[in-house]
């Protein structure tokens, strides 16, 4: 693993998870809303949003997690492990209300939250299969599974 793309709902543990491996591992982890929203909570330029992600993907070594399924070829077709969080909705959201403050709370997102399983999921899947059949691909459905592929490592 010297590539790792991380995806799945929002709550799911994307980023508690890239940063319990970026430890194990000895490289960095990107979280890609640090690079998509400035301060303010305003999103970055398309194009300059996928600029940054093939910056990011010449890296030898990166764990990078979000989901922005606009840019995830970018990062399937580099990435030698791709991991989906493919955790129920309930989950998400308790993990979204233990991190409030720390990320802009809107009712059409918890809308995504809820729906994730049924209109994204498929829609992330398929991209997979597209652009990254030649990686290790890792679906996890619950927070057990999770941790102990980590106390694996």
């Amino acid at each position: 693993m010297r590539r790792i793309a991380i995806f799945g709902c929002g709550g799911a543990g994307k980023s508690h998870l890239a940063r319990r491996l970026a430890v194990r591992l000895g490289f960095p982890a990107t979280h890609l809303d640090d690079h998509y929203y400035d301060d303010g909570w305003n999103p970055a330029p398309a194009d300059e949003f996928a600029a940054t992600q093939r910056d990011l993907v010449g890296a030898d070594r990166w764990i990078i997690d979000g989901n922005y399924a606009s840019t995830l070829p970018i990062r399937l077709a580099r990435a030698d492990t791709v991991i989906l969080l493919d955790l129920p909705a309930h989950t998400c959201l308790w993990g979204i209300a233990r991190r409030r403050g720390r990320h802009r709370i809107t009712l059409p997102f918890l809308w995504y939250v809820i729906r994730y399983r049924r209109t994204m999921r498929p829609r992330v899947e398929a991209l997979i299969a597209e652009h990254a059949g030649h990686a290790r691909y890792l679906r996890f459905t619950s927070h057990r599974q999770v941790n102990r592929f980590l106390a694996a490592r």
